[in-house]
């Protein structure tokens, strides 16, 4: 049967995607409905117009026992763009259905470091099948990758680049480009090196195109270059293209040699994903992916609720030494929970910003200091208001003068201990080369909270309150 007799599949006239270019719930339910009438034509014929990032986001949008039903019937769509776009667990739900040898045949479509990123979750055993069903350049570069630490630039870079020594003119250089189809299709720049392979300048395709062909590409590159150690974190390496807007960069070994580039299109990745992350851990989420598997989710976020209910015991042994105060004067059970809970508020605010300023480099040993005593000029600043307030409030209500005067000052002391603690805490921490956005949350928390407590008791003990 040729073309022209092929059945044409009828499909409903839908918008894929909305004013946001988010998929819309209706394609969505189009789409799985017809896979679960088994018109897989016709589900085809729905998802062929999207872009491969449109792709990934209707796995994503797909219930976990729906995705393969739906893979099934796209499967020819399903190529190494889209897979490269998907989200991390959505696409090991994938992998998983698939043969060893399907999965090295969509890894060797893919650039180095999206490859990697699919195959080093594999168990070990597909893991080594995997690689031992690609070509042996494609095989040597993953395991190349794969030695590197995770989240580390070799981890990240792309091992397809166009490098060429530094004696060629500029018309050399186009002839190379032009006389060998296999080099790379996607970059920006040139990497210039030198006999031992070590990158000495760097080229933009612009220069090349507009100089004349008898030119020195020596004389046209760039000697100032941002080289990148193959051994560098991820999140460094983002603040390096955010500082120096770098479109692409080098990647170098121990020895100095080339290895590699990183492209910004990664890095746009690498930055959301680490800021993403940075604000989840304060709160002790894990992850905080939508797609991670339910049990996974409860074991993260049941070890930090295990250790915030110790802190808490913590906080509460401290009112049990006002037992007596409490039972005098009933009023302060009432009034407790204001002074800490606002400290925890102030602490949170401090820590939000100087996790942020440690993760971007603005905070750093030279200006430690100075930042310390912002933060408690604006703790100090706010707990005197918010103490005129809440004294001003408390005088109101129950006209008593002595708790009034104690809760406001116990809401000045401890919003100058959250400030101080949430400078002191993470700063702490990184010096300790202890992820400050892990854990700083659960100290600064618990020390508001018995600082709270201590204060507004205390001095309620000590100013002699009574019914």
């Amino acid at each position: 049967m040729s073309d022209s007799e092929l059945p044409e599949v009828e499909t409903p006239e839908l918008d894929e995607l909305d004013e946001d270019d988010r998929l819309r719930p209706e394609f969505v339910r189009a789409v799985l409905d017809a896979v679960e009438e088994g018109e897989t034509d016709a589900a085809r014929a729905l998802v062929e117009p999207l872009h491969p990032a449109d792709v990934a986001d209707l796995f994503e949008l797909t219930p976990h026992e729906q995705r393969a039903g739906l893979a099934h019937a796209v499967a020819d769509l399903l190529d190494a763009d889209v897979f490269a776009e998907m989200n991390d667990y959505v696409r090991e739900d994938l992998i998983d259905a698939l043969t060893p040898t399907e999965v090295a045949d969509l890894a060797a479509e893919l650039d180095t470091d999206d490859a990697v990123a699919i195959i080093e979750d594999m168990e070990p055993e597909d893991q080594r099948e995997v690689l031992r069903a690609l070509d042996p350049d494609d095989r040597a570069a993953i395991e190349e990758a794969l030695s590197y630490p995770e989240e580390s630039a070799g981890r990240l870079m792309q091992r397809e680049l166009i490098a060429v020594p530094e004696h060629w003119t500029v018309g050399d250089v186009i002839t190379y480009l032009r006389g060998h189809e296999e080099l790379t299709t996607d970059f920006w720049e040139v990497f210039v090196v030198d006999p031992q392979h070590k990158p000495v300048g760097t080229c933009a395709l612009s220069w090349i195109l507009r100089t004349p062909r008898w030119v020195p590409i020596a004389d046209v590159m760039s000697r100032e270059q941002t080289l990148i150690p193959v051994d560098m974190d991820q999140e460094e390496v983002a603040l390096r293209f955010q500082k120096y807007a770098l479109i692409s960069a080098a990647v170098t070994d121990w020895s100095g040699r080339l290895v590699g580039m990183i492209t910004v299109d990664d890095v746009v990745h690498i930055i959301q994903q680490e800021a993403g992350e940075d604000a989840l851990r304060l709160s002790g989420a894990g992850e905080g992916d939508i797609n991670q598997p339910v049990r996974l989710t409860v074991r993260t976020r049941m070890i930090w609720l295990i250790v915030n209910l110790g802190t808490a015991m913590v906080a509460s042994s401290i009112v049990g030494l006002f037992q007596d105060t409490i039972a005098a004067f009933a009023l302060l059970a009432v009034l407790m929970p204001i002074v800490s809970g606002m400290g925890g508020n102030a602490g949170t605010q401090t820590l939000a910003v100087v996790v942020r300023a440690l993760a971007t480099n603005q905070l750093t040993s030279s200006n430690t200091r100075w930042m310390i005593l912002r933060e408690l000029r604006i703790a100090a600043a706010n707990g005197t208001m918010l103490g005129l307030l809440i004294g001003a409030g408390t005088y109101l209500v129950f006209g008593n003068a002595d708790l009034s005067i104690v809760i406001a000052t116990a809401m000045l002391i401890n919003n100058v201990t959250a400030g101080l603690g949430g400078v002191l805490v993470p700063v702490t921490l990184d010096k300790m080369n202890v992820d400050p956005a892990v854990s700083s949350a659960v100290f600064v928390t618990t020390l508001t909270d018995t600082m709270g407590f201590f204060s507004f008791l205390g001095l309620a003990t000590l100013w002699g309150l009574h019914g």
